[in-house]
């Protein structure tokens, strides 16, 4: 069967990782958060005191990142390859609303963009993989077959945030998480590197009132149609 490279894209927490990791263990797929990639590194910089709200030692942190080793390893339990900095698992560490308010920092320097986009390609480069995060089509694979870009309201949005952060254990508010992810739409698509952008060739889905299951079936039939052409 022709193997092909899927791109989704979007704004935070549309679901493009819970989708993305059905569509790659459906097709036998790798599957790859290219975000988590990026909250690895965040949360790097700020176990090395390189960042808080208040301060961002940003050449410090671009020194620093030969010392930042990003890696994924596949757990059978959980069928997806969680995140490693360094040999270390911080596949929890990186999902709190504190890397989330800072990620977008981070993730807008052209030198933390250069080394995982550089991973990301090698990691993609015999196809069959299933890429989420916000430069997916537009920059790491511009050639991809198939192009998804994925929103929904920033209420939305929030609300799923949310849940699934109280589900966490996280004593945050609706607002906050609100904020933050207002936040982060503005920062992604305003930064000077490869900001957050549909490709001109992605297919738009707003999931606002859609169910995963109708976004998978949706998706898998673009990719059935994909493959056959």
């Amino acid at each position: 069967m022709k193997q092909i490279t899927i791109a989704i894209d979007g704004f935070s927490s549309t679901g493009k990782s819970t989708i993305a990791k059905l569509i790659a263990k459906s097709l036998e797929y790798i599957y790859v958060d290219s975000g988590a990639m990026y909250r690895a590194i965040t949360f790097f910089a700020m176990k090395k005191g390189m960042i808080t709200p208040d301060h961002f030692d940003r050449e410090a942190l671009i020194s620093e990142l030969p010392n930042a080793q990003v890696s994924f390893k596949f757990n059978e339990e959980l069928g997806f390859a969680e995140v490693y900095l360094n040999n270390e698992n911080i596949e929890k560490s990186i999902r709190t609303l504190e890397v989330s308010n800072l990620v977008s920092i981070v993730a807008a320097v052209p030198e933390v963009r250069a080394q995982l986009v550089k991973i990301q390609k090698h990691i993609g480069k015999n196809k069959a993989v299933v890429m989420d995060g916000r430069d997916i089509g537009t920059v790491v694979f511009p050639d991809a077959e198939l192009k998804i870009f994925m929103t929904a309201t920033a209420e939305t949005r929030a609300l799923r945030r949310y849940n699934e952060l109280k589900n966490n254990g996280e004593h945050i508010t609706f607002e906050a998480v609100l904020e933050n992810v207002q936040k982060r739409d503005h920062l992604d698509s305003t930064r000077e590197d490869s900001p957050l952008m549909k490709a001109d060739d992605a297919i738009a889905i707003d999931n606002s009132n859609a169910t995963i299951k109708e976004q998978f079936d949706h998706i898998l039939k673009l990719v059935e149609s994909v493959i056959k052409e």
